[in-house]
């Protein structure tokens, strides 16, 4: 794979420019969280897979953490979901939805639009919670819902999987019409198991892999081991340069989508 930066800081800012024109973006996991700060429409900065002690203590490296912002989204890691129509869901009726999670007692369970035709429930482990809780829970969103949104307000392709790889988990989603047609989550081990799970949707959609466009996104390059293999069955492999945000040279619009796209929630979650 090609090695990526994981952390950015626009020279030019200032801590003295921040106020409540700046937006924090964060992804939280158990165990790490990553960030980015946004002015308007530009990246100021940005940080991957930081230790959640940084939250208590950013220390120099992670200062612009010292600071109290007006807009915050969180996207929470979960750890299953679920989607319901929007002519299905009843708010009274969350629980029973959340049955089919299968919910242990260490895990929370959260309910919210995810379009603008389905709602998301799903369920994060109570460390996460715990860490959002932090800016406050009404700011969190489920961590790829900017990313959904991002891709389906730019006219998706019937016959396009688009992937994002988060660690070792993949998220394959597709459309028919402009409308989410299917979406999961995948952990997978290695090349194989990710050009297994991908073909396996395809199966699912009764599609042919060798008749499917990939447009992936996340920690992949279209040249490293895992483009390689999608590459041997499906019609082909290319990153996604979808620019929700304005990114500086150093940093590509591939590197950090579902981060990025949170900004695409602040304003239905803000206070």
């Amino acid at each position: 794979m090609i090695d990526q930066i994981t952390s950015y800081r626009d020279p030019d800012l200032s801590l003295y420019q921040l106020n409540s024109n700046y937006t924090l973006l964060l992804q939280i996991y158990p165990a790490t969280f990553s960030y980015a700060i946004v002015f308007e429409d530009k990246l100021q900065a940005w940080a991957k897979d930081c230790e959640l002690l940084v939250l208590d203590d950013p220390g120099s490296q992670h200062e612009l953490l010292n600071y109290e912002y007006k807009k915050v989204v969180a996207g929470l890691q979960s750890t299953g979901f679920t989607l319901v129509p929007n002519a299905l869901y009843n708010e009274n009726r969350i629980a029973d939805f959340a049955r089919f999670l299968d919910v242990k007692p260490n895990e929370k369970i959260f309910a919210q639009p995810l379009d603008a035709d389905n709602h998301i429930i799903y369920k994060v482990d109570e460390r996460v919670v715990e860490t959002a809780a932090i800016y406050g829970l009404r700011k969190t969103v489920f961590i790829n819902k900017g990313w959904i949104n991002a891709i389906a307000g730019n006219n998706p392709l019937n016959e396009t999987f688009y992937l994002n790889i988060d660690k070792e988990q993949v998220d394959i989603l597709n459309f028919n019409n402009g409308k989410i047609r299917f979406y999961n989550s995948f952990s997978f081990a290695n090349a194989d198991e990710l050009a297994y799970y991908a073909a396996l949707v395809a199966q699912q959609l009764q599609l042919q892999p060798k008749d499917i466009n990939l447009v992936v996104s996340g920690d992949i390059e279209e040249t490293d081991e895992n483009a390689s293999r999608l590459s041997e069955f499906f019609a082909s492999v290319e990153r996604n340069y979808l620019n929700v945000l304005h990114f500086p040279l150093e940093v590509t619009a591939n590197q950090l989508p579902a981060l990025a796209a949170l900004s695409l929630c602040v304003s239905s979650e803000e206070d």
